[in-house]
């Protein structure tokens, strides 16, 4: 099986040198914010938004 992309290569080298991670993300690394606001853990957590975007937000 062939892995598709949904951005040509010239798009994701532009990507890949403004994002300070280097590469786009995956569905994977959202694993660890979805549980921390859906656990106790978040219970004093009022009005956030947490960025998981390898950094782009700071560029």
């Amino acid at each position: 099986m062939t892995e598709t992309s949904l951005y040509s290569e010239d798009y994701l080298k532009m990507y890949n040198a403004v994002c300070p991670a280097g590469r786009p993300g995956n569905t994977d690394e959202l694993d660890g914010a979805v549980i921390y606001f859906a656990s106790d853990a978040s219970s004093y957590t009022t009005g956030q938004t947490l960025f998981v975007d390898g950094g782009l937000t700071s560029v």
